[in-house]
């Protein structure tokens, strides 16, 4: 028996609707490889359509009292505990992610972050007023920016939709969010939710491709475009941003050095790496997939790390596993590319290859042996795939973990605590972890330097992305 594919839809002012020349797109599940939805292929009237609401909706949202955007962002919250099951089932269908992962470690965290902008909405802050010139008295003004354009990667679909419409609406913005064409389920239920407790047009939903996408920022309406996705993504929506001068939010790739030295508890540090590198399978630019070891231990870091990984699981969404499949095909081919052009001097000491022949599934690897320069190390994977370098000191050890064009997050192990303050000090990351890699809390900012982009996610300084400062200056003598 077939089963007919669901269909999804975008949610513009305040309903749900096809796109306006009725193309879809199919939606296919990573963990079986099969079609179980289709979504909109949104056009330009679609997103005229969904730009002509949102700057609707913006004046009554703007000028809504934080204590309101609060209340509004809290009662989300609620309503995101209340319906976790049925979230976790949906993303789960969406990315192939196991069931217990999203109901621990994604339902809580993005929970917490709505409540934390909701917070933020009623600590807006700015010098304070005064007379900085005689019978003059100035103000500082912290205002929302406006509609804003937002684009949702695939690895995170759920968590990064919270990163983005959490802070923008509880600054005052009003939001056009786009899924990633292939996980837009979840974002879909996201707007039956927010829709049920936002004006109509503060909260719209537009499905498509990246020409969809491209549409949005190109747009003469937003005045801020947030993209979370690849370096080249990045590049396209600022370049196509710049022609009116919109403000552009980017959070792109990652080649997270993670460097360990002789002191580490090599079991420790081990069990740690091994989690956060193949967390997710490796699909998170913050992944710890680029391992430096210096050489007194190299050889036994590589042995214990290829044990953890012969370890480790993947494997359906009900299983017990730490991860699961790829999110599509072509990334399933990209990185297996990595692993197939791999030059001579390099050495795959555990996986390397497709588990099984239905969905996605990639075996946790390790790959030691490798240079500065080849390609695995320079670019990234974004997939189960940790590589090993072996360095001699801590300058060589710096040089290297810098010396690439992504700069997002990086981590130190070692008990030397002078050692760790001078690596952190000059790693040139957005985030620097000390013998851990990867937690994140909604009060700390996340967001890279170089090519891993500008501005940050979570935090008072994501917030405060989506707001712009106004000066106002009156005379006393009036």
């Amino acid at each position: 028996m077939t089963t007919e594919p669901r269909r999804l839809r975008n949610y513009i002012n305040g309903e749900f609707r096809d796109a306006s020349d009725g193309r879809t797109i199919d939606v296919v599940n990573p963990a079986t490889g099969e079609v179980y939805a289709t979504s909109p292929l949104s056009g330009q009237a679609d997103v005229d359509a969904a730009m002509e609401a949102a700057a609707a909706a913006f004046p009554a949202w703007r000028d809504a009292t934080p204590a309101e955007r609060q209340k509004v962002l809290l009662k989300i919250a609620d309503v995101f505990e209340e319906r976790a099951e049925e979230l976790i089932a949906v993303e789960s269908e969406n990315t192939g992610k196991p069931l217990e992962l999203v109901r621990t470690e994604e339902i809580p965290p993005m929970v917490d972050q709505i409540r934390f902008f909701a917070g933020a909405a009623r600590m807006l802050e700015g010098r304070s007023a005064g007379e900085y010139m005689e019978g003059m008295t100035s103000i500082i003004r912290r205002e929302p920016v406006g509609v804003c354009a937002q684009v949702a990667p695939w690895n995170y679909p759920m968590m990064m939709a919270v990163w983005k419409f959490a802070p923008a609406l509880a600054a005052g913005n009003t939001v056009v969010l786009k899924p990633s064409d292939t996980t837009p389920a979840s974002t879909t239920l996201i707007a039956e939710i927010i829709g049920a407790i936002v004006p109509k047009g503060v909260f719209n939903v537009l499905c498509g491709d990246r020409e969809t996408g491209r549409a949005m920022v190109e747009h003469p309406t937003p005045a801020m475009a947030s993209i979370t996705g690849s370096v080249r993504a990045g590049i396209q929506v600022a370049e196509s941003a710049a022609k009116d001068v919109k403000r552009v939010h980017l959070e792109l790739g990652g080649k997270a050095p993670v460097v360990v030295f002789e002191d580490t508890d090599i079991a420790k540090a081990v069990e740690d790496i091994a989690v956060a590198g193949y967390f997710n399978a490796g699909q998170d630019c913050t992944a710890a997939t680029r391992v430096l070891v210096q050489e007194s231990i190299h050889d036994e870091f590589v042995a214990a790390l290829a044990a953890a990984a012969a370890e480790t699981k993947t494997g359906a969404p009900d299983e017990d596993v730490l991860y699961g499949p790829l999110n599509n095909a072509n990334q399933l081919a990209q990185v297996s590319g990595f692993i197939e052009r791999l030059p001579a001097h390099a050495k795959v000491e555990a996986g390397g290859h497709r588990v099984g022949d239905k969905g996605y599934f990639y075996a946790p690897t390790v790959v030691s042996g490798l240079k500065q320069d080849d390609e695995i190390v320079q670019n990234e994977v974004f997939g189960p795939v940790i590589t090993v370098q072996s360095f001699t000191d801590e300058a060589q050890a710096l040089e290297w973990a810098n010396g690439v064009e992504y700069a997002l997050a990086s981590s130190v192990w070692t008990k030397d605590h002078g050692r760790a303050m001078r690596m952190s000090k000059a790693l040139d990351f957005g985030c620097v972890w000390i013998n851990t890699h990867i937690p994140l809390v909604a009060e700390m900012p996340h967001g890279g330097f170089k090519k891993s982009g500008y501005g940050k996610d979570l935090s008072g300084y994501g917030f405060d992305d989506y707001t712009r400062i106004k000066h106002v200056m009156t005379s006393l003598d009036a």
